[in-house]
């Protein structure tokens, strides 16, 4: 095994943020055992620390990743291997705390050196260990709530473009949230974006029950790869340990992906689809299956956003995501599409842990929106409308209005109500086609009374 203190001056090639070692030169009285993911030090001649990890093994030469870059460093440095990954910190006291891409605390907080310290990039769990998913998790969104629900161990993104508000949405839903501790990655973030979600978790007041792993667009590209196994590692101990309901909100994956293509890009590998590597999809599934519900322990769930380039479902990232994710929502003019947006999971707890008219109600909502969305274009186009367009054309603009503005915020039950009052301003019962039990006991028979339809 490798001493971890030794030092050798064998660096055969430094090629962009790439240092080459060749670790056959130390001798077989040292016999070198170096791991995939290990972490080194290589220091120059005025004791300057370089930190680097290994990214690529052939034989006896090892390529490390510098952190920060090789700028400065000559072929003359020394290297020793520390055996070990990188590792994040974990207990009780990381909550309400900050941490940057080497998992250092960025807050100006109390030091954390004698907690405990957990590798990263680990295996996910075990399926015999896992739960078949069967909680919801709430966000108060009528959007999610009613029409896709979010469900404890989920994997699901937010497909969305640059300009649209993801942000603030993915921090309303971190706020809103009935989860016991959210775990927030922040990938290539602008300080705008970084200091915007710190002060809404604090004015929120949920900051004491959130930890942020942030990398900024200026900081290391290497760092941008660290941080999604970090925030995962830590969820997953709060969920096994601690018994936990872990929220996991990341942003955006497709800067990850980015900073992916980067670091190959330096290390000359072959490209794939637009340049992304080939192991592309495997990379960001192994990320997303550590969204799980422990057998006897709490769950991860992992929301994370991926903006698709020109709007472009068939861009690599979001295609490639689309393939692992149990579904996706999808943001597009300031609102949540119903027909882009979908929840594999939500027949698990639709009118299982909801009220017994949600699954309903909710194809009901869907049905009329899909036929307002007809009659729009038979109005754009100038064609005479039907008494019954109209009522559709009514219904369409309060379904936007009411559920589909993503800063509506009404809970579920609510919102269910909502939707039986929606449905009574514009159309009879008879127009419903729904199990007339159900009419009987949520339809507002006096909103219907008072209303004159067209």
């Amino acid at each position: 095994m490798i001493e971890r203190m030794v030092k050798h001056y064998t660096i055969m090639a430094i090629v962009g943020n790439t240092v080459t070692v060749n670790v056959a030169s130390l001798g077989r009285q040292q016999s070198v055992t170096v791991c995939f993911g290990d972490l080194a030090m290589i220091e120059d001649a005025d004791g300057i620390g370089f930190l680097a990890q290994v990214v690529k093994m052939t034989g006896d030469r090892v390529e490390l990743q510098v952190f920060t870059g090789t700028h400065g460093l000559s072929a003359q440095a020394s290297v020793r291997f520390l055996g070990y990954p990188m590792q994040a910190t974990y207990s009780a006291n990381i909550l309400g705390r900050i941490f940057n891409g080497a998992g250092e605390a960025m807050d100006g907080g109390s030091k954390l050196e004698y907690d405990a310290k957990i590798n990263i990039g680990g295996p996910s769990a075990n399926p015999m260990q896992r739960v078949l998913a069967s909680k919801m998790i709430r966000t108060d969104v009528p959007m999610i709530d009613v029409f896709n629900c979010l469900v404890e161990s989920q994997k699901i993104p937010i497909f969305s473009v640059a300009g649209e508000p993801y942000n603030p949405f993915l921090a309303r839903i971190g706020i809103q949230a009935d989860a016991d501790i959210v775990v927030f990655a922040g990938l290539g973030l602008i300080f705008d974006d970084f200091h915007y979600f710190r002060s809404q978790f604090e004015q929120a007041g949920v900051f004491a029950r959130t930890v942020m792993y942030c990398n900024m667009a200026s900081d290391p590209i290497v760092e941008r790869l660290l941080v999604p196994d970090m925030a995962l590692a830590v969820a997953e101990r709060f969920a096994v340990d601690a018994g936990k309901r872990v929220l996991v909100l990341m942003t955006d994956m497709t800067a990850y992906a980015d900073a992916l293509k980067e670091v190959a890009v330096s290390m000359e590998h072959v490209p794939s689809n637009r340049g992304y590597t080939g192991d592309l999809y495997s990379q960001l599934a192994r990320r997303y299956e550590k969204a799980c519900d422990y057998k006897g322990a709490g769950s991860v769930t992992i929301l994370a956003v991926t903006t698709m380039p020109g709007d472009d479902i068939t861009h690599p990232v979001p295609d490639n995501t689309g393939y692992i994710t149990e579904g996706q929502f999808y943001l597009h003019g300031g609102l949540l599409d119903p027909f882009g947006s979908l929840s594999r999971l939500k027949q698990h707890v639709i009118g299982k842990v909801t009220r017994e008219d949600h699954a309903q109600i909710m194809n009901t909502m869907i049905r009329f929106y899909a036929g307002a969305q007809e009659a729009e274009q038979k109005l754009a186009m100038a064609f005479e409308l039907s008494a019954y367009d109209e009522q559709l054309l009514k219904f369409g603009k309060s379904f936007r209005e009411r559920f589909m503005d993503i800063n509506v915020s009404i809970p579920l039950e609510k919102a269910l109500d909502l939707s039986w009052q929606t449905l009574a301003e514009c159309f009879t019962e008879a127009q419903l086609l729904m199990k007339q039990s159900l009419i009987d006991t949520y339809f507002p028979k006096r909103t219907h009374d008072q209303t004159t339809l067209q």
